[in-house]
């Protein structure tokens, strides 16, 4: 229990004092399809390691290591029960990953915005000398 707490307490202030380094871990991360599967399959429901790996036709070990992948980017909880590990996705990991994205989404919408401001101009501009 106190290595789970040391982890989440680690993961959580890695994020909050460094959110580029988090927001980096995090695409790192979702690089990979099958971690992307991985979350979607913890993302309402929390699971047993063994559970997510059968889901996969790979290796226990490798599903392993893609839990540790996601769990040290800050995107999954792991608790113990008995000699079970559960699984289930951290929201709040992917904050800064949202927040990066919605400034990439607004300010491509200014500058789309923008260059249909500056073509209207133009037209308006033809149609008055026209």
């Amino acid at each position: 229990m106190r290595q789970l707490t040391l982890t989440f307490v680690i993961t959580n202030v890695r994020a909050v004092s460094d959110p580029e380094h988090a927001t980096d871990e995090a695409l790192r991360a979702l690089a990979e399809p099958r971690r992307r599967a991985i979350l979607r399959l913890v993302a309402d429901q929390e699971l047993p390691a063994g559970r997510i790996a059968a889901t996969f036709d790979v290796t226990r070990t490798a599903v392993s290591q893609h839990l540790g992948v996601l769990k040290n980017a800050g995107l999954l909880h792991e608790r113990r029960d008995g000699t079970r590990r559960l699984y289930r996705a951290r929201p709040e990991g992917l904050a800064g990953l949202q927040a990066f994205l919605d400034q990439m989404w607004a300010t491509s919408l200014r500058t789309a915005a923008a260059l249909v401001e500056a073509e209207r101009g133009v037209a308006d501009h033809d149609e008055a000398v026209g």
